[in-house]
């Protein structure tokens, strides 16, 4: 038998979720392309060879000849239409993040515990990324020792929007930090402070957080949504044996006219293609048995980025630091 998928949103990223589905998810039939551009919706469908087309997400979910769902709509859609697929009884793969307001993410908690089962799986896709699994493994495995302080950086060559501020790069581009930090230390925020450099243009400003955990271990998150030079995505993670770094991920170096040189990507969608391919094989396991990934990220998790981002935010514009205050966990999401 195979696994009927519906992709709601077919923007960029949810373009690149039907193209694994249709392409590269074996066990798996791209049964159904939601998008709000109807257009869109049909051009996607006809070139993938999707049989259904459509522009009603609720219709979608709804549907019989639909087993479950990728979420890639937009960030304000994510927690009602989590809530939707709960009640229809239908797994669903929703992209980060779950929602911007920490209560709204307990209200889709609520909703799930209800059930007595889970049926939101958070797309934190770098807990895939290789780079980060052998971060994670240095730990595990005892060769780091006990980790003192992570490093993280996150770049990208310019803002989406003109309109891009401070507060949205903590919002929404730092919330693969915010999960990978306490996914890969095991531990949860306890407080953040926020900085802004100047700039000498009327571009957003890179933000610069610090963070300490409840087990008094020390993160640092820069995001630079204007770096200008390419797409970097880095982390470094200290112990008491030693540190393990991650490298950019080129395949070709160039040596020509007395310079070596390396190539940095536009965006995420290459630097990540095997993490994304690898999450959403994990979430058509979790269709398919019922069990939830160890690895996978929950509503919980969605929940505690949208926390500690709330606090980054305040912090920012009140210019001091601010606790990151969280519900305790339910046991539920243990």
């Amino acid at each position: 038998m195979t696994t009927r998928l519906a992709v709601i949103g077919v923007g960029v990223m949810g373009l690149d979720h039907a193209r694994i589905v249709a392409e590269k998810l074996s066990g798996a039939t791209l049964q159904v392309v939601c998008d709000m551009d109807e257009v869109r919706a049909r051009s996607v469908a006809d070139a993938l060879d999707v049989a259904y087309a459509t522009t009603d997400p609720e219709i979608t979910i709804s549907r019989d000849d639909v087993d479950a769902v990728i979420l890639a709509s937009p960030d304000f859609t994510h927690a009602s239409l989590c809530k939707a697929c709960i009640a229809a009884g239908k797994k669903v793969l929703c992209e980060k993040p779950l929602s911007h307001s920490s209560a709204e993410c307990l209200e889709v908690m609520e909703a799930e515990q209800a059930t007595g089962e889970k049926f939101v799986q958070l797309g934190f896709m770098r807990r895939y990324d290789q780079s980060y699994v052998e971060m994670k493994r240095t730990l595990i495995d005892g060769t780091l020792g006990r980790a003192l302080m992570m490093h993280n950086f996150h770049r990208n060559v310019e803002t989406p929007a003109s309109d891009f501020t401070g507060a949205m790069a903590i919002t929404n581009s730092a919330q693969h930090e915010f999960d990978m930090a306490r996914y890969i230390l095991d531990s949860e925020y306890q407080i953040i402070s926020a900085f802004q450099p100047k700039r000498s243009d009327s571009r957003v400003a890179p933000v610069m957080m610090v963070l300490k955990t409840t087990d008094d271990q020390l993160v640092n998150i820069e995001v630079n949504n204007n770096a200008a030079y390419g797409y970097d995505i880095r982390a470094e993670l200290v112990g008491e044996k030693g540190a393990v770094s991650m490298n950019n991920v080129a395949y070709v170096r160039s040596d020509m006219l007395l310079a070596s040189s390396t190539a940095y990507d536009i965006d995420w969608r290459r630097r990540f293609a095997e993490a994304y391919r690898r999450q959403n094989h994990d979430f058509l396991r979790f269709v398919e048995t019922g069990v939830f990934s160890t690895i996978a990220s929950s509503c919980w998790d969605g929940y505690c980025a949208a926390t500690v981002a709330e606090a980054g935010v305040a912090a920012l514009d009140e210019g001091r630091q601010k606790a990151v205050d969280m519900i305790d966990r339910p046991a539920f999401y243990e």
